[in-house]
């Protein structure tokens, strides 16, 4: 399978490397370099010696982990046997467009390292799934929600506080474009109980969480707190979903100054079941919706 022709698991949109960030393009370029090796029985070790690499750095590589030279892809390529002019080019033009910088390069003194790769990656997804324990999630913040959640974190001047809300605001972006993904959210009630920013950010944000309970490509579910325990209970989860075949999914976990990408097989299946047990142990989205009008006519 070429780059040109797509196969598609999440829905009926294909990958559009044009909108996607570094990161996930890296890993297209990683995986169909990874194909093409497999592909005609050459060992990691042989083609790193073509690229005067490292094994374990090419492992990296075909991971999407790191950056790479158009050069060593040319390289690998000639190394491949892949001589077809057309299927060349487009692996180059993604090599290229992996190098260029995401959106948020306008934003370097607000974006940690660790931060950015989850930015073209939920840039790229076709489905994101994610639990919350504490807030609301970032994608379906209000701007002053996500001020008085930041300033938790942060204590610096209002300005680098408003950069930070920008960052958030931009990201909802996806959501609004023309082929948003699918977002399926369980926030866990305490989140919603509690009134960061004051009753009236608080209503104001419970009143954005039921406008978009409304979108066909938003599922809403909510954790209440009668279920007891659960299988999350232990912290935030995010998992991502591409439309590309080649593209593995991805689990996010965010710390307190760091984050943790886990895309191998079996770390990816043991978080996609625990998001199913969350969405089953979860209100179903109308008993959800109707605990979200409860909590706000409480306020």
């Amino acid at each position: 399978m070429g780059i040109g022709h797509v196969a598609n698991r999440a829905d009926n949109h294909p990958f559009d490397y044009r909108q996607a960030g570094p990161t996930a393009v890296r890993m297209l370029v990683g995986a169909q370099l990874r194909r093409f090796r497999l592909a005609r029985g050459i060992t990691r070790e042989d083609a790193a010696k073509t690229i005067h690499m490292s094994a374990s750095r090419l492992s990296r590589l075909e991971r999407g982990r790191i950056a790479f030279k158009e050069r060593d892809v040319a390289g690998l390529l000639t190394h491949y046997q892949v001589t077809d002019p057309d299927e060349r080019h487009a692996v180059l033009m993604l090599a290229r467009q992996a190098n260029a910088p995401g959106w948020w390069a306008h934003y370097p003194d607000v974006v940690p390292h660790w931060f950015e790769p989850y930015l073209t990656l939920e840039l790229a997804a076709r489905v994101i799934r994610t639990y919350e324990v504490q807030f609301v999630p970032g994608l379906l913040q209000t701007a002053d929600y996500a001020r008085a959640v930041i300033r938790l974190a942060h204590d610096e001047p209002e300005r680098q506080i408003q950069r930070r809300v920008s960052l958030r605001m931009d990201r909802q972006h996806i959501l609004t474009r023309p082929d948003p993904p699918q977002l399926w959210a369980v926030i866990d009630e305490s989140a919603l109980r509690r009134p960061f920013g004051g009753v009236a950010t608080h209503r104001a944000q419970l009143r954005r969480l039921l406008e978009i309970t409304d979108l066909p490509y938003v599922t809403l579910q909510v954790m209440p707190f009668d279920s007891g325990g659960h299988v999350a209970a232990g912290g935030a989860i995010t998992v991502l979903r591409f439309a590309e075949n080649d593209l593995p999914d991805v689990v996010y976990l965010e710390q307190l100054a760091s984050a943790l990408y886990l895309d191998r097989p079996g770390d990816v299946m043991h978080y996609r079941d625990v998001m199913n047990r969350l969405s089953v142990q979860a209100e179903p989205p109308a008993a959800s919706k109707d605990l979200l009008h409860r909590a706000l006519a409480e306020l």
